[in-house]
């Protein structure tokens, strides 16, 4: 398998390549040559296969031969080590639960995967170190620090945005300490994107090896379409069309689950729900991609002004807006419309759900207007304990402290702090 430049203007490269490099030369974001459907007769039989096999077989095309067959079996395994459940919140909606990991975040699955692949490209690498380095709006920071959590030949390097991420998101990404270390940015999640792309194109640091593992890099965002055939699976023997609402800021997630459809796997609609940053709302109402600066709202991780991975889905639909409304919906919704949300799932279904999910379940409302037999299911993208400080007041209830997040409570905090582009490129060439 070959993946090539969203900007065309860089060689192609094998799926090492685009996973050490992680974004092209030419800026670009990296795309499979190809995607060829799976035999009508897997899901035929998919009930009958584990969530490894399943995985192995959705995504194997796009590892190729880099990866011998057995040792990417083990990387799923070490991947898909925890539970998707879904649970049914009120008749035909369901939550697809995917914080049950190890920073309870569903960013865990592309980071494990990743950080396993990454380590299998580094075994006989004994000189030069490879520098992941990533920008977090909330989950991703936690996730790729545990992912990557000693392993060999590589450190990490996180950005985050000051003051904008929760107090256990920051936890998990300021406390471990080793080889993970994290840069408190003086601005807001597009900021420190903004610098994370800048240091891969600039020829100074080339001799660093960095690497991204934002969903940027197909080794992060491949993997999100695992748990959208987990979810086929479980509900196949209903028979109904299936629609999907994905929180979405960066837009991997939903990505991810268009190209299982291209799969084949039977989709009948996404929905991509938004916070008040609507720019994919706006673009799907009036054709303009008008990408503005990100506003801070209780649903943290979806504060993203010009999410990434839109590029990958317009090329999905060869920029045909006609045929991306024909499988995409977007909506856009306040904080206010998302705590009364939260409460009248808590209040009438006894669930609860943190803002993310909260918008997701939002959005899958809006859509089942519109397909009235379908089932509905909306990601719950981390557990409710990492927005305590909105979670509790406004359903009126105490969170218990799951395990993975009470072993990072009574850790300090190590950051360094920064304001621009020249003090992160001097933190790096300090290493």
């Amino acid at each position: 398998m070959k993946y090539y430049s969203l900007n065309h203007n860089a060689p192609n490269v094998s799926f090492q390549e685009a996973v050490i490099q992680g974004l092209a030369t030419d800026k670009g974001l990296y795309f499979p040559e190809t995607i060829t459907p799976l035999a009508p007769s897997f899901f035929e039989a998919i009930e009958s296969l584990s969530h490894e096999e399943i995985a192995f077989e959705a995504i194997k095309q796009f590892v190729g031969d880099e990866i011998p067959a057995e040792t990417l079996k083990q990387i799923i395994a070490e991947t898909l080590c925890f539970d998707f459940p879904l649970v049914e919140v009120e008749n035909g909606i369901y939550s697809l639960e995917l914080f049950h990991g190890p920073t309870m975040a569903f960013k865990d699955v592309g980071a494990r995967f990743m950080s396993r692949c990454l380590a299998y490209f580094n075994k006989d690498n004994k000189k030069n170190k490879n520098t992941v380095l990533v920008a977090t709006s909330g989950d991703t920071g936690g996730a790729v620090a545990s992912g990557f959590l000693g392993v060999n030949g590589v450190d990490v390097v996180i950005l985050y945005p000051s003051g904008k991420v929760s107090d256990i998101q920051e936890r998990q990404l300021t406390t471990l300490g080793q080889n993970i270390k994290a840069l408190e940015v003086d601005g807001v999640f597009d900021d420190c994107q903004d610098m994370v792309k800048k240091a891969f194109l600039d020829e100074s640091l080339s001799h660093m090896q960095l690497t991204s593992a934002n969903s940027i890099n197909i080794a992060r965002w491949l993997p999100q379409m695992f748990y959208f055939f987990f979810a086929y699976k479980a509900l196949k023997s209903q028979n109904k069309p299936l629609v999907f609402s994905c929180p979405s800021g960066n837009f991997g997630n939903i990505c991810a689950g268009i190209i299982a459809k291209k799969l084949g796997l039977p989709i009948e609609h996404f929905v991509a729900s938004t916070n008040v940053n609507d720019t994919v709302p706006r673009f799907l109402t009036n054709g303009l991609y008008d990408p503005k600066p990100s506003i801070a709202t209780i649903s943290n991780a979806m504060d993203v002004g010009n999410p990434s991975n839109f590029v990958r889905i317009q090329e999905m639909y060869q920029n045909d807006l006609e045929q991306f409304k024909k499988d995409f919906t977007s909506y856009t919704f306040t904080d206010a419309e998302t705590l009364v949300a939260m409460k009248a799932i808590h209040n009438e279904r006894g669930y609860i759900a943190e803002p993310h999910g909260a918008v997701g379940y939002l959005g899958l409302k809006k859509e089942l207007q519109n397909i009235p037999n379908a089932i509905g299911i909306f990601l719950e993208t981390a557990h409710p304990i990492k927005f305590l400080d909105v979670v509790e007041p406004a359903l009126g209830v105490s969170l218990p402290l799951p395990t993975q997040i009470e072993s990072v409570m009574n850790k300090e905090k190590v950051s360094v702090k920064i304001s621009t582009y020249d003090e992160l490129k001097a933190f790096l060439n300090s290493k």
